[in-house]
């Protein structure tokens, strides 16, 4: 046996972090690489660059998985309304730059979000049919409520839900149940993204109560993820904040609660916390049980790709959320990014 890696009481040998029945899976937040919508706002050379510096980070693990903000489409569509006109905003980005993701090594994206209908029903018809065609998996809209794949004899299931209009409904809980129970009966994992609570730098914590944005129900967030384990999740990736919010483990699953602005190219804010997000790396057995999890940090500034960070940033935001979010729970965040977690 190797040295042990001791963090408080938790301590976890090499051999174990190693183990042969390991399954890891990689969650990032919002994707928007760029919009000719409303004016063009489109990154040089179809944005290849934008996740070049962290591709051999998303590419190392069994499946990668993100939350894919707008529309793939060249032209035309009809431009979503809101009811609060000073915070629409429509994204379309050319089909051609699915290419990035593919390079990236995104295996399933979620289309469960406020920007999959920016565009309307053509909007949506062509971001499915150009994921389909690339080998990209993809689940959240209602006529694609999940989707199931295998991959190394192991069977995952993906399901997503939003509070949008087209979207498998988040505040629906006993059809969010209903979902994960059928999956949990055909799967050995089941991955829950959602996309809800309050949007901005003001809204890092979860408040364990409904949130509220510009007149719409983003859900209790906190109670949804307790919720959907209870009723077989494995693993749940939250969205929709455009902040990163803090982790939690309950009953040996594993839950982020928003992973921020990934990779969006203008269009988005990546001010100051906003331009932090984690990329965050799931150790499991084979049925989904946490075992520990890894947080790259990364950063994006103004008209610029995704960065590792050296500074650690999202790492510390994490820590502290996590802390004060959650102070009754026995994970443990060290200082490189390792999360583990001392089951009772």
């Amino acid at each position: 046996m190797r040295s042990l890696i001791v963090f408080g009481l938790i301590c976890i040998s090499a051999s174990v972090l190693a183990q042969s029945d390991t399954l890891s899976i990689i969650g990032v937040g919002d994707i928007m690489m760029g919009t000719n919508y409303p004016e063009n706002k489109l990154p040089p050379n179809d944005g290849e660059f934008l996740m070049k510096q962290v591709q051999h980070v998303l590419r190392d693990a069994d499946v990668t998985f993100g939350n894919l903000e707008g529309t793939l489409l060249d032209s035309g569509g009809t431009p979503k309304t809101c009811r609060d006109p000073k915070v629409c905003y429509a994204f379309r980005t050319p089909v051609g730059y699915v290419k990035n993701l593919v390079n990236a090594g995104f295996d399933m994206v979620s289309l469960a979000n406020n920007h999959a209908g920016d565009m309307g029903d053509a909007g949506r018809k062509s971001s499915m049919r150009t994921l389909e065609a690339a080998g990209i998996l993809h689940a959240g809209q209602l006529n694609q409520k999940t989707v199931i794949f295998q991959k190394d004899s192991i069977k995952y299931g993906l399901v997503a839900f939003a509070p949008n209009s087209n979207c498998v409904p988040l505040n629906d809980l006993e059809g969010a149940k209903a979902l994960v129970i059928d999956l949990a009966t055909k799967v050995d994992v089941v991955i829950v993204s959602f996309h809800g609570g309050a949007e901005g730098a003001q809204y890092q914590n979860v408040p364990r109560a409904t949130e509220m944005y510009h007149g719409e129900n983003r859900g209790d967030v906190y109670k949804f993820a307790h919720i959907l384990i209870d009723a077989g999740a494995d693993i749940i990736f939250g969205h929709g904040p455009h902040v990163t919010r803090a982790v939690e483990v309950y009953k040996d699953r594993f839950i982020t609660y928003s992973m921020g602005n990934f990779c969006t190219y203008r269009g988005i804010s990546v001010s100051g916390v906003n331009g932090l997000a984690p990329i965050i790396k799931v150790f499991t057995d084979k049925t989904g049980k946490f075992y520990h999890a890894k947080i790259t940090p990364t950063y994006q500034t103004y008209g610029g790709g995704v960065q590792i960070d050296p500074q650690n940033q999202v790492i510390k935001k994490i820590q502290e959320l996590t802390k004060k979010d959650f102070p009754e729970s026995r994970i443990q965040i060290a200082e490189n990014g390792l999360i583990t977690y001392l089951a009772q």
